[in-house]
């Protein structure tokens, strides 16, 4: 299990590494001036602090979402750990897949404790039609949500009962 909790501190490492570098070269993006790299005619680099959850949900709220956030982190990223100590060995995707999200859970909860928001960078868009913007973390977790549909296909005697 050493194998996969590395790789959780892995993604957590690379996703503050990143945060940290797109820090130091961007600029905050408020209203009136938003500096970006462009990668893509589709993507970009835009320094932006999420206070609230996916999408921005509760993002205009007064603070209080900062300790719910946080506290929902902390027992989801428990129940995580607790749930990949218990797996078998053959459960590769499995495991997998809770690593990334484990990972990419502690890394916007690390922004979140410290910070009291958490860092995007990465804007995907096709003309003024805009993704909300994300981190590594967050790719983490929606490539660990990916691997556990894959799981359940692979292996649906996994699956939860009715």
């Amino acid at each position: 299990m050493i194998w996969w909790y590395s790789l959780s501190v892995v993604v957590i490492f690379l996703d503050q590494l990143s945060k940290k570098y797109m820090t130091s070269i961007l600029a905050l993006c408020e209203p009136g001036f938003c500096e970006s790299i462009v990668i893509l005619p589709v993507f970009k680099f835009t320094l932006l602090h999420n206070r609230g959850a996916a999408f921005s949900f509760l993002n205009d709220q007064d603070g209080w979402q900062r300790w719910f956030l946080l506290l929902v982190s902390a027992v989801i990223s428990l129940v995580l750990v607790v749930w990949m100590s218990r797996l078998e060995k053959n459960q590769t995707i499995l495991k997998l897949a809770l690593a990334l999200i484990l990972g990419g859970a502690l890394g916007n909860m690390l922004d979140r404790a410290f910070l009291g928001y958490v860092i995007d960078f990465i804007v995907v868009h096709y003309e003024n039609h805009y993704f909300p913007a994300f981190n590594l973390a967050d790719s983490a977790i929606t490539l660990g949500a990916g691997f556990l549909i894959l799981d359940m296909f692979y292996h649906p005697e996994n699956r939860p009962k009715d």
